[in-house]
């Protein structure tokens, strides 16, 4: 990947919804070369999905939630059971296993806490082997980027 296809990167992650012939006026690159460009970095896999990123509070999906999960073992079943589980749950958009006190992090958006409570009620806890769970509600957002800075 070289300084172009970086650049190329940099100006599809602000905006994918730019034509190949206003990305070839910004790069000085013909519309044809930007175009293959694109294709090889999509076939590298280096682009692999293009979406519509959807304003939480219009979509009533403000409320959001890390929630710590703790489970009760670590074997390799508990882990891909609760693992299988999870991605399932429309309300989570985002889990990581981590090292430290917990297992997972959850990222939650749902509506309020009262959407949150029914959550935990009646999904949450039901998925097997979870020890403790700990939510820490989101006060206000700092950064929220989906671009990595390539230029560096």
């Amino acid at each position: 990947m070289d300084a172009i296809d970086k650049k190329l990167l940099g100006l599809l992650q602000a905006d994918t919804k730019k034509t190949t012939k206003e990305l070839s006026m910004v790069l000085n690159l013909s519309v044809t070369a930007v175009y293959e460009r694109i294709k090889k970095l999509e076939r590298e896999g280096v682009i692999h999905k293009y979406v519509a990123l959807l304003d939480r509070n219009k979509v009533e999906k403000a409320f959001v939630v890390f929630c710590h999960i703790k489970l009760i073992q670590h074997t390799k079943d508990f882990v891909t059971t609760f693992e299988s589980e999870v991605v399932k749950l429309d309300e989570v958009l985002e889990c990581f296993h981590v090292s430290g006190d917990y297992d997972y992090i959850l990222k939650v958006h749902v509506k309020d806490m009262d959407e949150y409570r029914e959550f935990m009620i009646t999904k949450l806890t039901s998925l097997q082997h979870i020890g403790s769970t700990h939510s820490s509600f989101m006060i206000g957002e700092v950064k929220n980027t989906t671009a990595f800075n390539l230029s560096k």
